[in-house]
């Protein structure tokens, strides 16, 4: 047990998840002097690698992955013909591309970029009722990102007064006697066969009681 070794004292693996047989494999076929017994080698550990990972057989280049691993595992340095043209090793080093993030500031974070965005479209929008009903839309959201944030109950007035100091005033609807919803309505249950609501469901997560 003193001479067994652990994998924290061993070499890094390139690729992990080929595990190291598959390593150690590809380091018996870099000692390989013959060309030929060397190119074999190296298609029988192909074989071996993809049937570790039957579910990507159909997969489009996957057999091209497989090479490009080897040849990733051996350092670069198989000599052997490879039946497709290999990943250069300056492409394993490439960083990604930066993610532009917007530098944009919210005017009232608690209301979200989302809202922002459909507010500028009603305002892109002609008068009509399909401009209305998207400001109502817009206002019942925004009540729902309140109360999500402060917990507590807010008046209606409350969220056209933002609504307007969103816009400038351009769409100012204080004073409109109209009612927020800001609760989804519960499904209604469907009828069974004798034309009369069927019962709601017991909570699974109930007590069952079980007789003595």
């Amino acid at each position: 047990m003193k001479d067994m070794p652990y994998n924290t004292q061993q070499e890094r693996l390139p690729l992990p998840e080929y595990g190291r047989s598959i390593q150690n494999m590809v380091d018996y076929a870099l000692t390989i002097e013959d060309r030929k017994e060397r190119q074999r080698c190296a298609n029988t550990i192909v074989d071996i690698m993809g049937n570790m990972f039957p579910h990507l057989r159909d997969v489009p280049d996957f057999k091209h992955k497989l090479w490009d691993h080897l040849a990733i595992m051996s350092g670069f340095k198989l000599d052997i013909d490879y039946p497709y043209e290999l990943i250069k090793p300056d492409n394993l080093q490439v960083a990604p591309d930066r993610i532009p993030y917007s530098d944009g500031k919210i005017h009232y974070r608690h209301y979200g970029a989302v809202i922002e965005r459909l507010i500028q479209k009603a305002l892109e929008m002609p008068e009509g009722p399909m401009r209305d009903q998207l400001i109502k839309m817009i206002a019942i959201h925004m009540k729902k990102c309140y109360i999500a944030w402060n917990k507590d109950s807010v008046d209606d007035a409350k969220i056209f007064e933002d609504l307007a100091d969103y816009t400038d005033g351009k769409i100012d609807w204080r004073g409109r006697d109209l009612q927020l919803s800001a609760s989804p309505q519960q499904p209604q249950r469907p009828f069974n066969n004798n034309g009369q609501r069927r019962p709601a469901r017991s909570n699974n997560n109930q007590r069952r009681k079980f007789p003595k």
